[in-house]
């Protein structure tokens, strides 16, 4: 008798994007031994004079697309610049600071090329003072000129060689560029300041097996895997490791479990910038940090008290709605989802959270809702084209199941569950041979896949 698709199967597949679509929610609202045991480490190039020849102005921009309290920040650091310029007794230095706040604030505003001039008249005025070189370094990353952030990481590190976040993040930046030799010295500097950072362990696995030592790569990406296990994206950087070791297995399984999160070093100096600016942006970067660290409650709690100052805040009270779900607050997860759209009817992403919500109390017909309206305010919305779908194969509509999980398929073609998921509602319309087609074009994508032949195997014995 032909019992095609085996129960075990279906049983396995039933909740095929409850957890995912959960995890995508609050995303949407990252060998060897420990390195050098000195306190010295492998030396770092020099990165040679600072090149300025004194303060240039820095003129104020319109701010009048900015919110008030931003606006007010602004002028009383402008004030605070032109205050200290124009004191006689003011040293060097005072005047420094009173440039590099104005910097931050510029910066954290996206007025960059204000912000460089500010922080550079700081460098060069305070020469001494660490964090303006930082605070440069992470203004030409946020550019993408990768060169000179190195650079100024270097500078950083030479009046703070200690400093992790900047052994860590001027490794990194030697990484991007191609120089693994360089990235490993800085890394190693990073482990003989914390043996247990897992940031640092990442590093050095990368840099290992960017210069191809993949045995040396497996044992620090393990390490730091051990220490920091929601940091998925060290599965990716494993499972290269273990292919190139010939590992299949092992490659395979890590592969499986790749995705997002990546260790951060603690960062005190990038912390406080981000908590600058008095405005909805600010709450929402200091509440998605405490999302991504999972610490859900302190996460509500921030935003909240951004909506005490920018109650129509849409995007903001849609991150309280995914950071109480996370906490397990369904109820009141709702309830600011429902809020968001009072405030923004078109807010895609509320409808596919109350969706979700919706789906694990099993009230479909609403879940189909849901999704249905995210998918019409936004026609590729993966999540809620996959939401959609499943919830429209669990009351039984399998035909419309099938269209919606051939469009998530053609919005992102690398999410294989969906392929087979799909080739199993063919089977149980009757529509074997297209199961069978729909399966060995998958294997297109995702060539030797194993649970894809699995199921293409099981398709043509029939």
């Amino acid at each position: 008798m032909n019992t095609w698709p085996s129960r075990s199967w279906c049983g396995r597949r039933r909740s095929l994007s409850i957890g995912g679509l959960l995890a995508a929610v609050a995303l949407a609202a990252a060998c060897g031994g420990a390195g050098s045991s000195g306190s010295e480490g492998p030396a770092l190039s020099d990165p040679g004079p600072f090149d300025w020849s004194g303060p240039q102005a820095v003129d104020q921009p319109d701010l009048s697309g900015l919110a008030p309290p931003v606006q007010a920040q602004l002028r009383e650091r402008y004030a605070a610049v032109s205050a200290a310029a124009d004191h006689a007794g003011a040293s060097r230095a005072a005047l420094g600071d009173a440039y590099g706040e104005l910097g931050l604030i510029l910066m954290a505003a996206d007025y960059r090329d204000r912000a460089e001039i500010a922080l550079r008249n700081a460098h060069g005025l305070a020469a001494s003072v660490m964090r303006w070189p930082y605070y440069l370094a992470h203004l030409h990353r946020q550019r993408g000129d990768r060169e000179r952030a190195a650079d100024f990481y270097a500078r950083a590190l030479a009046l703070e060689p200690t400093n992790l976040a900047a052994l860590v993040w001027l490794g990194r930046m030697e990484l991007d560029r191609g120089r693994p030799a360089a990235a490993s010295a800085a890394f190693e500097r990073a482990l003989a300041v914390d043996p247990a950072s897992a940031a640092a362990l990442a590093g050095a696995g990368r840099a290992a097996l960017a210069a191809r030592d993949a045995g040396r790569a497996v044992g620090y990406l393990e390490r730091a895997l051990a220490i920091a296990p929601s940091a998925a994206s060290l599965h990716y950087n494993l499972g290269m490791a273990h292919r190139a070791l010939g590992n299949l297995d092992a490659a395979r399984a890590h592969l499986a479990r790749r995705g997002e999160g990546v260790p951060a070093p603690p960062d005190p100096l990038m912390q406080a910038y981000n908590g600058l600016l008095r405005s909805a942006l600010a709450y929402e970067i200091r509440g998605m940090r405490a999302m991504d660290a999972r610490r859900f409650d302190e996460a509500a709690a921030i935003f909240r008290a951004g909506l005490a100052e920018t109650p129509d805040d849409a995007s903001l009270r849609h991150r309280l709605g995914t950071a109480l779900m996370m906490a397990g607050d369904a109820a009141g997860a709702v309830e600011q989802f429902e809020a968001t759209l009072r405030v923004a009817p078109d807010f895609e992403k509320a409808h596919f959270g109350i969706g979700v919500l919706s789906g694990m109390n099993g009230r479909h017909a609403e879940a189909i809702a849901r999704y249905a309206a995210a998918v019409e305010l936004r026609p590729n919305y993966l999540e809620a084209r996959l939401g959609l779908a499943e919830a429209l194969r669990l009351t039984g509509r399998l035909e419309e199941a099938a269209a919606e999980f051939a469009e998530a398929i053609r919005i992102d073609p690398a999410f294989a569950e969906a392929w087979m998921v799909r080739a199993v509602i063919l089977v149980q319309l009757g529509r074997t041979r297209e199961a069978g087609e729909w399966l060995r074009e998958a294997l297109l994508v995702h060539p030797g896949h194993p649970d894809l032949t699995g199921l293409l195997a099981q398709v043509e014995a029939g």
